[in-house]
């Protein structure tokens, strides 16, 4: 899956054409939020108790095939009795789904039964029902008969279909009749309570997770019919909010958007377990989506860090994409999601060219706009910290909430601030309502030149990005700008930084002049890099990496002060040899 020429109209590159992409938005209104407190709030009421009544199956119809394999370690520690996610564990047998379990994101993987693919992965059904079984009875314990707003969450809802119908032989194989019929008729009830919620679900993939939830449900108990079809209306409605024309999540998040095209390709094994062929829209969204992932990934097959995603292996994102069936190449303009990529040789750069996600779609966004990622071959070179959203449970807040600044990603920070503010509480605040953004494609090779806006409020200045990569990809040429806003006047001087993060495989030795530096990557090859403008330092980073392990790295910094009339620097990567 090579990337397509440039330039190339299928690949949806179109040269020279000025985009503007624009943010803002603060986060939901009074109004949504107490809508959705008040629907909640139904949930415990006699009304919403007889909504949820009615037959339950004896049986599943078919069991659909969960195509991806699951994480070793998780599984091998379900064996030994214990949960553990991202370095944060609980014994199974003092589990109690009445009490707190962990940190939210524990809660989440058991409450989605996401932990049934770990298991499955890691032994038989001999070995796994036990387990399976003995968490699933304290589950049903609390929450089979009680409506409860942190289990019987939409998005909750449609991942546990999901994971009970694909892994029914973990959890259905006890000859207790009693156990059996309380598990399936929690499901039963569990669907119908999705039939009413799931379009009140946030939008992205917890709202796809809710309907894919719900056309499962439709598709593997009997009856399904009527839910199917409704389920298909809602699931089109679900994916034309979350998903942009270009293929990409409407949260910006790599990581979210490997997320929803698994619970598509779930949802189409469904289908196929009953030898349905699924809507013409939902093969065509899947299809998107990937391309648009393949987009932000590298060539060591594995992804970008960006928006608090974590670099997932190539390997995993390789049998991901082998389950979709899709073949396609890399999309190199993601207009809408916001990233540009540049090709050429053994060469790739990846850029954030739009505003962080709306306040109101995810939490934990970044202030990562004009960030990039360079590699070349599997050798990582430039990255973002990244691991916001990914990182060990142990970590120290105030490490974790410094992956989402601007300072953690390879960019300009102007006088130590965000381009995006991050409030105490995490939400993101003022910053980059918009960004502009052009692309050529020549003979001499690709350009991007892009500018923000995060900074004119405050300090007057925009800040303006001109990346451009040779023919044979072994020039990376940058150029930044700080330019005064049009109605906005400076006094003094403004310290900048730019900051260029390293792998940390990356090999560094600085010149004697502070306007170079020497790079040896992980396969010996050599690039040199070089700047103009500014004094060049080398500084310690941090790389988080496929685990959430935060790993020790380096950085290049280019220091200076930008006078009122503003500044430019330059600086290029070229590769040796």
């Amino acid at each position: 899956m090579s990337d397509s020429l440039p330039g190339s109209a299928a690949d949806g590159v179109e040269e020279g054409k000025r985009l503007i992409r624009v943010g803002g938005d603060r986060g939901l209104s009074l109004a949504d939020r107490i809508a959705d407190r008040l629907s909640r709030l139904t949930w415990g009421t006699p009304l919403h108790a007889m909504r949820l009544k009615g037959r339950y199956p004896l049986k599943l119809i078919a069991v659909p095939d969960d195509p991806f394999f699951g994480d070793v370690a998780r599984g091998e520690a379900l064996l030994d009795g214990r949960v553990t996610l991202r370095g944060e564990q609980v014994d199974i047998l003092s589990l109690d789904f009445a009490k707190p379990i962990g940190s939210p994101a524990l809660t989440e993987y058991l409450q989605s039964f996401a932990w049934l693919r770990d298991l499955s992965s890691v032994t038989t059904r001999a070995h796994g029902a036990p387990i399976a079984e003995e968490i699933m009875r304290r589950w049903l314990a609390v929450h089979a008969d009680r409506v409860s707003d942190a289990a019987w969450r939409g998005d909750l809802w449609g991942r546990r279909i999901l994971a009970w119908t694909a892994h029914a032989p973990l959890i259905l194989s006890s000859k207790d009749l009693v156990y059996r019929s309380t598990l399936l008729h929690t499901l039963a009830k569990g669907a119908r309570h999705l039939d009413r919620a799931s379009d009140r679900v946030q939008i992205g993939p917890p709202r796809i997770a809710a309907w894919c939830g719900v056309l499962v449900a439709g598709l593997i108990m009997p009856g399904g019919d009527p839910r199917r079809g409704f389920g298909e209306a809602g699931l089109k409605r679900a994916l034309d909010q979350s998903v942009f024309e270009d293929g990409g999540i409407v949260t910006r998040s790599p990581a979210a958007q490997l997320d929803a095209i698994q619970l598509l390709t779930v949802l189409i094994e469904a289908y196929a377990a009953r030898r349905q062929e699924p809507p013409e829209f939902l093969q065509q969204v899947q299809a998107k989506m990937v391309t648009a992932l393949l987009g932000v990934c590298h060539g060591d097959k594995g992804m970008a860090s960006f928006q608090g995603s974590a670099p997932v292996p190539g390997d995993r994102i390789q049998q991901v994409i082998e389950a979709t069936g899709v073949r396609t190449r890399p999309l190199k303009q993601a207009r809408e999601w916001g990233y540009q990529r540049l090709s050429a040789g053994s060469s790739i750069v990846v850029i954030d060219a739009a505003p962080p996600p709306l306040a109101r779609l995810v939490e934990g966004g970044c202030a990562s706009t004009l960030a990039f990622e360079l590699s070349d071959g599997p050798s990582r070179i430039v990255v973002n910290c990244g691991g916001a959203r990914a990182a060990l449970h142990q970590l120290p807040a105030q490490l974790t909430e410094g992956l989402r600044t601007t300072a953690a990603h390879s960019t300009l920070v102007l006088s130590d601030s965000n381009s995006t503010a991050i409030h105490a509480d995490g939400s993101l605040g003022r910053g980059v309502i918009e960004v502009e953004l052009a692309r050529h494609e020549t003979d001499h090779g690709s350009r991007i030149e892009a500018s923000h806006d995060g900074y004119c409020r405050r300090f007057g200045f925009l800040h303006r990005r001109v990346l451009g990569l040779s023919p044979d990809g072994k020039d990376v040429r940058g150029e930044d700008m700080l330019i005064p806003a049009k109605g906005k006047r400076t006094r003094g001087t403004t310290p900048f930084a730019i900051r260029f993060h390293l792998h940390p495989q990356v090999q560094v030795s600085p010149t004697q002049d502070g306007q170079a530096a020497i790079l040896r990557i992980g396969d010996g090859a050599l690039w040199q890099f070089r700047c103009k403008g500014g004094m060049l330092t080398l500084e310690d980073s941090v790389w988080i990496d496929g685990r959430g392990r935060p790993l020790g790295a380096q950085q290049l910094v280019i220091t200076g002060e930008s006078p009122a009339g503003g500044t430019n620097l330059s600086w290029v990567f070229h590769r040796a040899k």
